[in-house]
């Protein structure tokens, strides 16, 4: 009886984790020196309930933050959000200009052609570990016109 309760809970663990599908992840290449990066991907959610990411983590960095930007006076400014949404029989992208993870406090720069791991914690309980590998900023950001020369890098980090 217990086995077969083990493998009911193993099953129903199963079916919601494939509600939730992570695609064309990547993070951004760093060249020496630069302490930043980011990771960017598409998450689905084939559930009939909002889910959100809560939380990223990664030992590729001292600190891992989920992100986005939005322009206030002419400024494009980026901050830390509390939660990703990803709605019920939706999808959310995260890309460039908009919702992203971000690492910050690099142990090394990342380089094209290698792969960064990390790891999604969502709001139903489930995680996702996602091993993704490192573009060039030009192929992360080919199809975005994004002027960086106003944005505002004076973040708080603890």
């Amino acid at each position: 009886m217990k086995k077969l309760l083990l493998l009911a809970l193993l099953s129903a663990s199963t079916l919601l984790a494939s509600g939730i599908k992570v695609s064309d992840a990547y993070v951004r290449a760093t060249p020496p020196g630069l302490p930043n990066s980011a990771a960017f991907m598409s998450v689905s959610n084939k559930t009939s309930e909002d889910i959100a990411i809560i939380k990223a983590s990664s030992s590729v960095a001292k600190v891992i933050e989920l992100h986005t930007h939005d322009m206030k006076d002419g400024v494009m400014k980026m901050y830390q959000v509390p939660k990703i949404v990803i709605p019920k029989n939706g999808q959310t992208t995260l890309q460039p200009g908009g919702f992203h993870i971000m690492l910050i406090g690099l142990h090394h720069p990342l380089k094209k052609g290698e792969t960064a791991t990390f790891t999604l914690t969502f709001d139903n309980g489930e995680t996702q570990t996602i091993t993704a590998p490192i573009k060039t900023v030009m192929g992360g950001m080919k199809h975005h016109n994004m002027d960086h020369s106003k944005m505002n890098h004076n973040m708080k980090h603890n």
